[in-house]
């Protein structure tokens, strides 16, 4: 079983990978520890209204969500040992490698959905 992330609005899969970290312990590990963060992947923090890219070795595009899914404050390139400001909209954050926003078009205002998909 896979979680997809869909932007629903602009019509493309964000990532077909995603890991969803709901429990303290995998929001605080995140991406730590991992050497490579490949374009198909993300990680969805929640609840979560700020990040951090300490100790990690690559940038990484962090999408703010609201209750709805709906995005409402996006980081291109955060660069690692960088901190987020804290986005009080904000009840999710949808981590990805860095150029997929850009890439997708995501912008603030669109909605996104999980999709399960057994593949």
């Amino acid at each position: 079983m896979f979680v997809e992330i869909y932007n629903t609005t602009r019509q493309v899969v964000l990532a077909e990978d995603v890991q969803v970290a709901v429990n303290f312990f995998d929001r605080l590990k995140g991406l730590l520890g991992r050497r490579e963060f490949r374009v198909g992947e993300g990680l969805l923090l929640k609840p979560c209204r700020a990040v951090h890219s300490c100790f990690m070795l690559f940038p990484i595009d962090v999408v703010f969500l609201d209750d709805q899914m709906v995005v409402v404050h996006i980081i291109e390139g955060l660069p690692p040992f960088r901190l987020s400001p804290v986005i009080y909209e904000a009840s999710s954050v949808l981590e990805l490698p860095a150029g997929v926003t850009r890439l997708s078009g995501t912008r603030i205002g669109d909605r996104l959905s999980l999709r399960v998909s057994f593949h």
